[in-house]
């Protein structure tokens, strides 16, 4: 599920103003054209639906400026900003008084932590459907190697397609990794043999296809709460992803828009901007999230987070051993991202580590516990330019 693009306006991109349009077929097949106000996000009722899924905004040269220009990753941030980072990974949409009570801080506490972390470290909260929400298309991932010099212009230009889910400049295998989902496998060819080609300063590409998602960004967390309080947060954790495909009804498409867009939304703007009852907004919702058809996730540089360490693992495997491998490495603490793809490699890992000596013992030591890798080869991301189609503007460490 990709966003539309949106206008700028003198350079500078406006989170109030903006409007854009989009297109979901339907199980009638039809295409419902859903119109979205764009926002950066903001504080919402305590009393109002707390559905946290955020602004899926796609970027153009959003990337640099916007909402998380201000972003800055140098310090791991401070004990209380952690617990409430760790306490939304596991329950997204918790009311500020649930999460006070659970944290034991004041309900102040918690909506001034949210908005410094929104504000000063591009926090936000995203809304991730699974592959076959949008369209019969899976994700490609993509390896680019680029003429000396032009690296960071070509991850700019490829973070600027509606199709860029993840975009950054690596060292390893390639100079630039990404993750490319177009809306219909039909669109692929071209995506891959003549837009990507064409792009200044693009010397070379590797693409392999995405098969099936064992662990994604809302499952991945910081371990610091205890059974207790996370126990007593899971109350409040949206639904398990669907095991097979399914579809959106149109008046879903648009709830499902709405969320990707704004997930601090109460029921009532659901309903103002879908166009439909507040009590259809709030029962409709309630059923996307307990279905988990959006799986509400925390958008946040792990750096913040302790684990300035970024790699994308590209395994390869003995015939028959791909599931065993991509399902115990989804169990991994360092997985991000797992899937097997068809390609040269099996197996894609990428994985969040707080030092080099956690990456050493996880290549050395986990991957030999399996027999059935017989090679890998590494990406170290060096700049995130966008994470699951949200832009991140980080300098480069």
């Amino acid at each position: 599920m990709r966003p539309s693009r949106h206008s700028r306006s003198a350079g500078r991109w406006s989170p109030e103003s903006t409007s854009s349009t989009w297109a979901l077929r339907t199980s009638s097949g039809e295409v419902n054209d859903v119109p979205s106000k764009r926002r950066c996000g903001h504080p919402v009722e305590d009393d109002a639906l707390d559905l946290s899924i955020s602004v899926l905004a796609h970027a153009g040269s959003f990337i640099s400026q916007g909402c998380a220009r201000n972003a800055q990753v140098t310090d791991t941030l401070e004990a209380g900003d952690l617990d409430l980072v760790a306490a939304l990974q596991i329950a997204p949409r918790a009311g500020v008084r649930v999460l006070a009570d659970v944290l034991g801080v004041s309900t102040g506490t918690v909506s001034r932590r949210m908005t410094r972390l929104r504000d000063q470290h591009g926090m936000r909260v995203v809304g991730q459907v699974p592959w076959w929400v949008a369209g019969d298309a899976t994700p490609h991932h993509v390896w680019i190697s680029t003429a000396p010099g032009r690296t960071d212009a070509v991850a700019t230009a490829i973070a600027e397609l509606d199709e860029a889910q993840f975009v950054a400049t690596t060292t390893g295998r390639a100079d630039v990794y990404c993750i490319l989902h177009p809306a219909r496998r039909a669109a692929a060819a071209a995506l891959l043999t003549a837009t990507l080609p064409s792009i200044p300063g693009v010397a070379h590409t590797h693409s392999e296809l995405g098969l099936h998602r064992y662990q994604s960004g809302s499952s991945w967390r910081l371990d610091r709460l205890g059974e207790d309080r996370e126990r007593r947060l899971m109350a409040h954790r949206h639904g398990a992803a669907p095991t097979g495909p399914g579809r959106l009804g149109a008046d879903e498409a648009g709830i499902a828009r709405v969320l990707q867009r704004d997930g601090r939304a109460s029921a009532a703007e659901i309903a103002r901007e879908a166009g439909m009852s507040a009590s259809t907004a709030y029962r409709l919702t309630q059923s996307l999230l307990e279905r988990g058809l959006v799986q509400p996730r925390i958008e946040i540089e792990p750096a913040l987070l302790g684990h300035p360490l970024e790699a994308v693992v590209s395994l390869s495997t003995s015939a028959g051993t791909m599931q065993e491998i991509a399902t115990a490495l989804s169990t991994h603490p360092s997985a991000r991202y797992v899937s097997t793809v068809a390609g040269t490699s099996s197996v894609i890992h990428h994985g969040l580590f707080r030092h080099e000596d956690d990456l050493s013992d996880f290549l050395a030591r986990d991957l030999g516990r399996h027999p059935g890798v017989t090679r890998f080869e590494i990406s170290i991301v060096l700049r995130v330019l966008m994470r699951y189609w949200t832009p991140r503007a980080v300098p480069a460490r």
